[in-house]
């Protein structure tokens, strides 16, 4: 049997590759997984006009080059989103989508609380990029999640684009355009991985609405887990598991017609 073909996206920290590692390893050799680094960090700054749709269409290059008309896709935080955006516009190629706690998922039925919570995101903004991700990770967890400490020594030298990254992303986010209607009629599997130690503001409320919008939802929640220990770092074995279900899943309801 072919190997299952799976794209997965990285959030916009860590690069793809240590933050796939662990799961890529999880899954075994009978899937084909391709971490692929967004474009937003292709170079020194984000590129000029960047949205989503520039990391659509890295994928879509991506896809090409391997001859893939239809892959699995997966993906983490900022990616997630652009997983998002990438199965609205192109829903034929995408077998399934797994989401792992997706940063933003349209501007549509947002609660009070978390239009509040995105105004704090915009303050951000006035931070010196020294203090922005420190801050910009204690809005993604509950108050009384004890954050880790930053690594000892000299940071990579890729984390310097982070803060512009990041910054990128929520700008991006402002204006979207994600069509509520087209991913409703998505009618492939959809699987969204929660940390149940993440913001419920922030994440739980996308879950949430995500939940009404796609015919075939799965929720999986990883009560010990929070957006920046998330279970395909910590806790590969156990979502690679999932995955693979839901994998098999969707390519058994096509062979099913």
């Amino acid at each position: 049997m072919e190997p299952k073909r799976v794209i997965l996206l990285p959030g916009a920290v860590l690069p793809a590759e240590p933050a796939y590692d662990a799961l890529v390893k999880a899954l075994g050799p009978d899937v084909n997984a391709v971490a692929k680094d967004l474009e937003l960090y292709s170079g020194d700054a984000p590129p000029p006009g960047w949205t989503l749709d520039t990391e659509i269409d890295g994928i879509l290059r991506e896809a090409d080059a391997r001859r893939w008309n239809t892959f699995h896709l997966l993906g983490y935080s900022g990616g997630g989103a652009v997983a998002l955006a990438f199965t609205a516009k192109h829903p034929d190629s995408v077998q399934s989508l797994a989401l792992l706690e997706p940063a933003w998922a349209g501007s549509w039925d947002w609660s009070p609380e978390h239009t509040q919570l995105w105004e704090e995101y915009d303050e951000l903004d006035l931070l010196q990029p020294d203090e922005f991700m420190t801050a910009f990770m204690r809005l993604g967890v509950k108050p009384d999640v004890v954050l880790p400490p930053p690594p000892s020594g000299d940071p990579p030298p890729w984390m310097g684009k982070r803060p512009a990254g990041v910054r990128a992303f929520m700008q991006t986010f402002k204006d979207y355009a994600l069509e509520r209607e087209r991913l409703a009629s998505f009618p492939r599997p959809v699987f969204l991985a929660l940390g149940g130690l993440s913001n419920p503001v922030d994440y739980g409320e996308v879950a949430e609405r995500l939940s009404k919008v796609f015919r075939d939802f799965r929720l999986e929640v990883f009560e010990e887990r929070h957006h920046f220990d998330p279970p395909h770092r910590i806790e590969p074995a156990r979502l690679a598991g999932m995955l693979l279900s839901h994998w098999e899943r969707s390519e058994n309801r096509a062979r099913l017609g």
